[in-house]
């Protein structure tokens, strides 16, 4: 029986989470490949996972830790997209602009979104305030990169016939520069989400009360890898999620795309 696309690619995915768990259980167990010390074999893991699952760990719960990375990574991730987009409109549609703020950004690009922890501390204490900084301020540089290049790479006599037919400002931007940019921007989004989630947990490891990173950093503390992975392995799944729903975030604003 032939599989139809979906059903094959669901199938593969099957048969490579098992040979994944399989050899997890080979390499853990039965062939002592792996020091149980160093990284945990499946019974650890899950039995992590039931105690923050079901009790606590870190000062609470498996679902209190996860809803608090969340709401962060949105905040930020939200202050990023105004912040990314808009500077990136500002710096393609003016020349005044791009003259004034281009030299600062290529300044401030090369520096890794982690050596602004240090600083947001400093500014803003462990609250909220610093993580939310230095998660927009990071994930804001990809998508001022892809907004200016999807605006390059509009047809010029697409916004010229736009120009001739009254289009104007506000239109202009609505109407055919955005739309025009979308593809690159949309780029730029994926990008900006996982810096985000990346710079969330860095952030968290160094001052929180709940967070996934404060699940790491309590697990490193106690030595304890089945709870190291536990956290790991959330903000994979976590990533994974809100990727999936930006996906479909963006069919709807590319529905040509689909």
């Amino acid at each position: 029986m032939k599989l139809e696309p979906r059903g094959r690619l669901a199938f593969i995915s099957l048969v490579s989470v098992t040979l994944f768990l399989l050899s997890w259980w080979i390499a853990t167990g039965p062939a002592k490949l792996v020091d149980g010390a160093l990284f945990p074999d499946p019974k650890a893991f899950f039995d992590a996972l039931k105690q923050i699952t079901f009790s606590q760990y870190a000062g609470g719960d498996l679902a209190k830790h996860v809803v608090t990375s969340t709401w962060l990574v949105a905040r930020g991730f939200a202050l990023a997209v105004v912040f990314g987009i808009g500077l990136g409109l500002l710096m393609s549609l003016s020349a005044f602009w791009r003259d004034l703020l281009l030299p600062l950004f290529n300044f401030i690009r090369p520096v890794p979104p982690l050596a602004w922890i240090p600083l947001a501390l400093l500014w803003f204490g462990f609250g909220d305030q610093s993580k939310l900084f230095v998660i927009a301020l990071a994930a804001s540089v990809p998508l001022v990169i892809s907004t200016r290049v999807g605006v390059a790479e509009i047809d010029r006599t697409l916004l010229a016939a736009a120009a001739v037919h009254g289009a104007r400002g506000w239109n202009m931007l609505r109407h055919v520069v955005l739309p025009g940019a979308m593809p690159h921007i949309a780029i730029g989004l994926r990008l900006a989400l996982q810096t985000s989630w990346t710079v969330i947990v860095a952030a968290e490891l160094l001052g929180a009360i709940w967070g996934v990173g404060r699940v790491l950093t309590a697990a490193k503390d106690d030595v304890y890898p089945g709870m190291i992975l536990v956290g790991m392995l959330t903000v994979g799944a976590l990533g994974m999620l809100s990727s999936a729903l930006l996906t479909r975030f963006e069919k709807v604003l590319l529905p040509w795309r689909r």
